[in-house]
């Protein structure tokens, strides 16, 4: 026997943070803009070259440039 979450193509971590949004969201407007603010979260990235740290950056700003240059990418 599966797990719905496997069944429904999702990782683990995607279901977590779909069932976290979902109690966020049924919460009271004042308890509910709290947890909010507390689900934000701001992740950044090195890249390492020959042992030297890179510049850090975000992942969603990053992820976004990654959609943008492969969206406007010739296709073959």
């Amino acid at each position: 026997m599966t797990f719905a979450w496997k069944q429904a193509g999702l990782t683990y971590n995607r279901y977590l943070a779909v069932a976290a949004r979902v109690v966020r969201r049924s919460l009271k407007e004042d308890k509910r803009l709290a947890a909010e603010r507390r689900g934000d979260v701001d992740l950044r990235f090195a890249k390492w070259t020959n042992g030297k740290q890179g510049d850090m950056q975000n992942v969603a700003d990053a992820n976004a440039a990654a959609y943008v240059e492969k969206a406007n990418a010739p296709s073959s």
